[in-house]
């Protein structure tokens, strides 16, 4: 007995051993890490207001891009934030995959869209904030990127709405346009974003917002209408209403801190690391997203009846293919914007 208690304890100090060699074993993989630099040091177009430093370096090698996962700079907690909602709502999608027949159900469809759509926009976030630093070009590249995610974010929204929230009534008088306005309105959506962003340079910040915010807001409004009128009329037998307000009560939320960088316009220098309205804006995003996803699930569920009744045999398919159809025009928009960047990057480097 004395004999296996000391054999427990010396596997017990090996291990201990061998996890305090972890941070020195890490620190010689990892090439040495260049220091943040401050908002004087890197372009124009990579600075944020109000944050002053916590910058990368640009023009860095894409090992070092990567590595910075691991560094403490400005974008730390933007990546980490929606890299960990990316990896619960693999957990997420796991889950229901377990309780719910994608493959068969052409019913489910449309939750499916909603749970592709939300890991694509989380995916795409945190390349853009890991990867964008690297050069004007990427900035712009992984940016667009980031669009298209909340685009196609957007439509998957729209049509778990439309699809399991909607009331028979709503249903009857938008049936035939919800879901096309909604792919039209996810592609200017797009369009907006990354016109905003194109045009980094030449227009006042709060023109840029406008050309940000305006388009998705519109589209929003026009998504989230079912659950709109769904609230307005709830009652407290409905299993999915507290998900359905907590969902529209964190977009509003995440909403206005986007629009508004209110910390660290009050507390300048202060929130440059963490702290940020942006960072906000991301916890809110995930709580919105996790707050949507579990409602349109209850409605799957508790809801059969209804949506089963509304929805032609084919609607199903037919949403399956608006969605990849805005994941075209987004692609359309971000490929052409893109070239119009790259037209200004090479008359730049001309008239040097």
């Amino acid at each position: 007995m004395a004999t296996m208690v000391m054999e427990s304890i010396g596997r017990v100090f090996i291990s201990l051993q061998q996890i305090r060699q972890v941070p020195r074993l890490l620190t010689e993989a990892a090439p040495s890490m260049p220091d943040t630099v401050t908002d004087s040091e890197v372009p124009v177009y990579f600075r944020e207001r109000y944050i002053f430093t916590g910058y990368r370096p640009l023009e860095q090698s894409w090992r070092y891009y990567f590595l910075s996962l691991f560094q403490r700079h400005n974008e730390t907690v933007n990546v980490w934030t929606h890299l960990l909602a990316f990896l619960l709502l693999l957990g997420k999608l796991r889950q229901l995959a377990d309780m719910v027949d994608f493959s068969n159900d052409t019913h489910s469809w449309p939750l499916l869209i909603l749970m592709l759509s939300s890991l694509t926009y989380s995916a795409f976030s945190v390349a853009a904030h890991l990867l964008g630093g690297k050069s004007e070009l990427f900035h712009y590249l992984f940016y667009f990127l980031d669009y298209v995610g909340v685009a196609q974010y957007q439509y998957g929204s729209a049509v778990a709405h439309f699809y399991y929230a909607v009331d028979e009534t709503m249903y009857r008088n938008t049936q035939g346009i919800f879901m096309p306005a909604a792919t039209i309105l996810s592609c200017l959506s797009c369009l907006g974003c990354c016109y905003g962003k194109y045009c980094n340079h030449t227009l006042p910040c709060w023109v840029r917002k406008v050309c940000q915010v305006v388009p998705s807001m519109l589209g929003y409004l026009w998504d989230s209408s079912p659950v709109a009128k769904r609230l307005l009329l709830w009652s407290s037998d409905d299993p999915a209403v507290a998900y359905h307000f907590g969902q529209v009560g964190f977009f509003l939320s995440c909403a206005f801190f986007f629009t508004f960088p209110l910390v660290e316009r009050c507390l300048p220098g202060r929130c440059d690391f963490v702290g940020q309205s942006h960072q906000m804006f991301h916890v809110l995003l995930s709580c919105c997203t996790f707050c949507q996803i579990h409602a349109s699930y209850l409605d799957y569920v508790h809801r059969r009846q209804l949506y089963s009744n509304l929805h032609e045999k084919g609607d199903a398919a037919l949403f399956v293919g608006l969605y990849m159809l805005t994941l075209v025009g987004c692609a359309l928009i971000t490929a052409f914007m893109l070239r119009k960047v790259k037209l200004v990057l090479d008359f730049k480097i001309k008239s040097k």
